[in-house]
């Protein structure tokens, strides 16, 4: 059986695209986790689901997309593509984050993005990780690993649609990063995880 591995353990990845897989990996893990928890413990988990998805994909949008789309013959498609699927994952995302894992919909909505989530990492994996792996140093993907871990750092924690381009989460990101870390803070310390 493999052992899941923690986002501590995934930081001492060097090369961006196993980064980037065992961040994957993760995902799947917390979705499972959500999936399996009884009610009590259920708002723990997808709050660090909701984290860790809005971090990961931050640094994606800020650091590899826009390599791939200049490094990656089509890569303005191929990035097209996954900013898009990104895009409506973050919509559903936010609505079952503002409406709370008690929502009487959560479980439903759950199994939806789980769905979108996973057909994007198999797209990303596929079209633009793979190429990736292939047309880049490894040089390269240690600095774009560099990279997505400090993009990583001063992600926001939570879903925000609209912001998918590097420029966007450069200008909105790091205001809207510190508004949702002093809002995990206060709700942490009221004692509510979501």
């Amino acid at each position: 059986m493999a052992r899941q591995k923690t986002m501590p353990e995934t930081m001492e990845e060097s090369d961006v695209i196993d980064l980037l897989l065992a961040q994957h990996a993760m995902i799947t893990d917390l979705f499972d986790e959500v999936e399996r928890a009884p009610q009590d413990r259920r708002a723990e988990a997808f709050t660090r689901l909701v984290r860790l998805l809005a971090v990961h994909e931050t640094a994606e949008e800020e650091i590899v997309h826009p390599y791939a789309r200049r490094k990656l013959e089509g890569g303005e498609g191929i990035v097209a593509d996954r900013l898009e699927e990104e895009h409506q994952a973050k919509e559903l995302l936010q609505q079952m984050d503002q409406a709370g894992v008690d929502a009487p919909d959560f479980l439903a909505n759950l199994t939806l993005l789980r769905g979108a989530v996973e057909a994007h990492a198999r797209s990303e994996e596929r079209y633009e990780f793979t190429k990736l792996r292939a047309q880049t140093s490894a040089a390269e993907r240690r600095a774009l690993s560099v990279g997505v871990k400090a993009a990583e750092a001063l992600a926001p924690t939570h879903p925000h649609p609209g912001t998918e381009s590097a420029t966007k989460n450069v200008l909105v990101g790091t205001p809207v990063a510190m508004m949702d870390r002093v809002r995990d803070v206060i709700r942490k310390s009221m004692g509510k995880e979501h």
